[in-house]
């Protein structure tokens, strides 16, 4: 089919030489490390309350939920009586400074998540939130705050009062996962899917510093997609992520939902298949696959396409409860890493339940692309024991870490061509209760892993919401 038109075989080595994997790594770079120094409590009661087998203040394709800019870091969350929260502590900081912004969480719904996203332009900073697949909560800042954060005052009458547009541009009425990205220019850029899962579309729109424009639709929910078992005619596309590397490339790998279960070979398990990756070299205007084709526009009738060719960097089909919106970072040459779960086949060619199955026997893999340009996959080997996501970053000489569930934390140097994945902290102590929202603004800044985790509690009983620290090889 044309969207296999990538050799499979590109991915059958697992193993493979150091200097084709990294292309930058020297022999006296330092391995992977991690060395805890610290965690803070954010809340001692948060909300909490289990939904899409995920808690709203720790879903870990919130892009982002932690971020560092100009010497401070900021997290958002939802507090026991459903407020939203922003906070901000200088960097090294064991105290939070916490703003309600004006808002309340609407639904015990894990996806209606609170995103956050720095104009560079202006020095603000802007939240989105309280959305799955109807309307948002946007609030931002005054000018100027991000860039002043120790001679400006931490109050609310820093905030803007919540608009369900932004500045009065309408996007659509079922909007869902918000991501802001900053361009290399200082714009900030949402992205942001319109319509429901399985017949969705990924769209983008852009703050200027002055006024938000939307950029419009860049992927397409037509086309037929057909496996062993059925067809389908509808589906979305999952962002793994949006990310500008420093070269001012955009990149974002994705996988496919189809609409029509028929694809699958039992209906206990999810209808994702196949990773796929894209980028922009203009800043999302148009979108090329890896071997540099154009394959849709931004805006206008070409979209990308589950029919289009050369998409497909790890094939998959439907039978292997494949994790949508799982992780992807970029090395320091700007070459795409990625994060992506499933059930391999050695433990049987057909899931038929979806968190059973990932809980028993799901694994991580390390997609990424060498300097030679071919993909390489590895498994990473540490049982998921778990149904839920895989963070991933890389440090200043492109070791790659894995967070997983509950904290846990695997690293691979890329001095090995990424075989040598270990754990490097086991989670002991955290009482975490899944997934955790990394801050992936902070490793380039000062070389700090740092991450967002609720305590386990049950039924809706408010927990303690933390965020703890590693430093990286200097």
């Amino acid at each position: 089919m044309h969207r296999r038109t990538l050799l499979a075989a590109a991915l059958a080595g697992a193993v493979v030489t150091p200097a084709l994997a990294s292309g930058t790594a020297r022999a006296a770079d330092p391995g992977p490390s991690v060395t805890r120094t610290g965690t803070t409590t954010l809340d001692g009661q948060a909300v909490f309350f289990v939904s899409y087998d995920g808690l709203v203040n720790n879903n870990a394709f919130q892009k982002n939920g932690l971020l560092t800019y100009k010497g401070y870091q900021y997290a958002v969350w939802y507090t026991a009586d459903r407020n939203a929260v922003v906070g901000r502590r200088a960097l090294g900081s064991s105290t939070w400074s916490t703003v309600k912004v004006g808002h309340t969480l609407r639904y015990n719904d894990s996806h209606n998540v609170i995103s956050m996203g720095v104009s560079k332009a202006d020095g603000r900073l802007h939240l989105n939130m309280d959305s799955h697949s109807d309307g948002f909560t946007y609030v931002k800042s005054v000018a100027g705050l991000m860039d002043n954060p120790g001679g400006l005052s931490w109050t609310a009458a820093r905030f803007g009062a919540p608009q369900s547009t932004l500045d009065g541009l309408a996007l659509t009425s079922q909007f869902t996962y918000p991501q802001f990205v900053s361009t290399p220019e200082g714009r900030l850029q949402l992205s942001y899917r319109v319509a429901v899962s399985g017949n969705g579309r990924n769209a983008l729109a852009e703050y200027d510093g002055t006024q938000w424009t939307n950029l419009g639709e860049w992927s397409g929910s037509t086309g037929t997609y057909a496996s062993e078992h059925g067809s389908s005619t509808a589906r979305n596309m999952y962002l793994h992520g949006i990310d500008y590397d420093r070269n001012g490339r955009l990149h974002s790998f994705f996988t496919w939902r189809e609409q029509n279960g028929a694809v699958m070979c039992n209906g206990g398990g999810i209808s994702n298949h196949d990773t796929g990756y894209v980028y922009s070299d203009d800043r999302g205007r148009t979108w090329r696959n890896n071997a540099g084709t154009v394959v849709g526009t931004t805006g206008g009738s070409d979209k990308v396409s589950v029919n289009d060719t050369g998409l497909v960097v790890d094939p998959l089909n439907a039978d292997h409860s494949l994790m949508n919106q799982e992780s992807q970072f970029t090395d320091s040459a700007g070459r795409p890493h990625a994060i992506i779960s499933y059930v391999p086949g050695r433990f049987g060619q057909c899931t038929t339940n979806y968190v059973a199955n990932r809980t028993a026997n799901g694994r991580a893999f390390h997609v990424r692309r060498n300097a030679s340009g071919t993909w390489q996959k590895t498994e990473i080997p540490v049982p998921l024991n778990s149904s839920q996501r895989t963070k991933l970053i890389l440090d200043k000489y492109d070791n790659a870490y894995a967070v997983f569930p509950f904290g846990r934390i695997a690293g691979a140097s890329a001095a090995s061509g990424y075989t040598d994945w270990k754990i490097l902290f086991d989670g002991s102590g955290l009482n975490a209760f899944g997934e955790v929202v990394i801050d992936e603004t902070r490793v380039a800044q000062d070389g700090v892993l740092s991450f967002m985790y609720q305590e386990k509690s049950s039924g809706t009983t408010p927990s303690a919401l933390h965020v703890i620290d590693f430093r990286l090889p200097a």
